[in-house]
């Protein structure tokens, strides 16, 4: 009786430490997948307090939590299922879909480089219009285009997430995508939660008697704007380093073309090798500055087809009018 209760006992320890150990790897490889959609993680934080401009401060984080849970909605009933079946079901699209969206990040980001040195202040299709409307309605319509925007980077999100742990069971990568979802959402939308009541507290501690509070509070809403100037800058940064980096290794997985992939391997391990010291770092940082520039140059490119093109002012416009309702 006793010997059968202790071995009771010590198969339940055994698939304790299993589901522990199970809960460990989703817990990493989701920290993987996360990482590598970090450009993207980044433009939608960048992106979206301009949703609320203009509107009153008592109805930022009413339509902050709205945005968040069509965010989570996308992923988890849109987006994943579809994920997941494509994996399943034809795994071999997934490369050419990671170089499509490679492509697009590389053209967002090259976008973005040419509006600051041409001076222009729109972007297409994911800046929204402040609105100047007010009501259930206006909001609704803010909110819906939000969503919609949310749908793009959520997509390319999971999609980078997906690659990473491809290799995963069904099961494993189901509970992997969810972690990412669920996580990355509650961290953008926190992060643009405190962002976009920063002014807020710092008016706050502006108007109290204290001078070491009015500093701080000053301080506060003054660093608001070049807060979202350096989110939006390592946005640009990080979308043109993880698009050139998706087309780079994704033409060597789909065996379409491996010479930039080995040519910037090589060259890799030659610096980091060359200057002998934190071989890791400096071998990560070549990787990525090569990305980078691929990025540029294929994100130019596709700039340049898209202003030529006699449909490219109606993308301006109307990614705009798209996003405001």
């Amino acid at each position: 009786m006793s010997a059968g209760l202790f071995g009771l006992l010590d198969d339940v320890a055994a698939i304790a430490k299993l589901a522990a150990a199970s809960v460990d790897d989703v817990g990493a490889a989701a920290g993987r997948a996360t990482t590598k959609a970090a450009g993207v993680v980044v433009d939608d934080t960048a992106v979206t307090p301009q949703y609320v401009q203009g509107i009153a401060a008592e109805r930022e984080l009413p339509i902050i939590k709205r945005i968040a849970i069509g965010s989570i909605r996308n992923k988890l009933l849109i987006i994943l299922p579809a994920a997941l079946l494509l994996s399943e079901f034809l795994p071999g699209a997934l490369p050419i879909i990671l170089m499509v969206g490679g492509t697009y990040l590389a053209f967002e980001g090259a976008e973005k480089v040419w509006e600051r040195f041409s001076h222009h202040d729109d972007h297409v299709g994911d800046l929204p219009t402040p609105i100047v409307e007010h009501g259930p309605d206006a909001e609704k319509r803010m909110v819906a285009g939000a969503v919609r925007t949310d749908l793009i980077l959520s997509a390319e999100i999971m999609v980078i997430a997906l690659n990473e742990v491809a290799d995963e069971s069904f099961w494993a990568r189901l509970a992997i995508l969810v972690a990412v979802a669920i996580v990355i959402t509650v961290a953008v939308y926190g992060v643009v939660a405190l962002i976009v009541k920063m002014d807020d507290a710092g008016l706050a501690l502006a108007s109290r008697s204290s001078a070491l509070a009015q500093k701080v509070g000053r301080g506060l809403v003054a660093a608001m704007p070049r807060l979202l100037a350096v989110i939006s800058a390592v946005g640009t940064v990080a979308m043109l380093w993880v698009g050139g980096h998706i087309l780079l290794v994704n033409l060597h997985e789909a065996d379409w073309w491996d010479a930039p992939y080995e040519h910037v391997h090589d060259l890799e391990h030659h610096v980091a090798h060359a200057v002998g010291v934190v071989e890791g770092l400096v071998g990560w940082l070549v990787n990525t500055a090569i990305s980078a520039v691929i990025g540029l140059v294929v994100g130019a490119v596709v700039v340049l087809a898209v202003h030529l093109l006699p449909l490219g002012d109606d993308h301006d416009t109307g990614g705009k009018s798209a996003v405001t309702g």
